[in-house]
């Protein structure tokens, strides 16, 4: 992985910064949302960069806090991938088509025989 070098605009500071093209498009992300909380904290009457950081920070390291709470029963209560749903899906499907199949062939003693679609 060669690492590359892309300039982002921080609080109206431009940043050089390194990073890898499969990571460029994230970093850039990352960059946009935290330059956006920087200027919602400065105009909220912070008037020193630092302070309006630090403020972007705490606000997206509680977002973050908050996303991760929200998501740790479901990552615990569900470790099937979706690809194993989607196989047992197809296997459940195949054994009702088998079920539906003898059920129209089964005759018992004294019982109706089945409707044939």
């Amino acid at each position: 992985m060669s690492q590359q070098r892309i300039e982002v605009s921080l609080a109206g500071q431009k940043i050089t910064l390194a990073t890898s093209a499969e990571h460029e498009p994230l970093l850039r992300a990352a960059c946009v949302l935290v330059d956006e909380q920087i200027q919602l904290a400065i105009s909220g009457g912070n008037r020193s960069i630092e302070r309006a950081s630090m403020m972007a920070a705490l606000k997206i390291a509680g977002d973050l806090i908050t996303l991760q709470k929200n998501q740790t029963p479901q990552s615990t209560s569900s470790n099937v991938s979706s690809d194993e749903v989607t196989r047992l899906q197809s296997e459940i499907r195949a054994l009702e088509d088998q079920v539906d199949a003898l059920m129209q062939t089964l005759s018992l003693p004294g019982s109706p025989r089945p409707i044939v679609p």
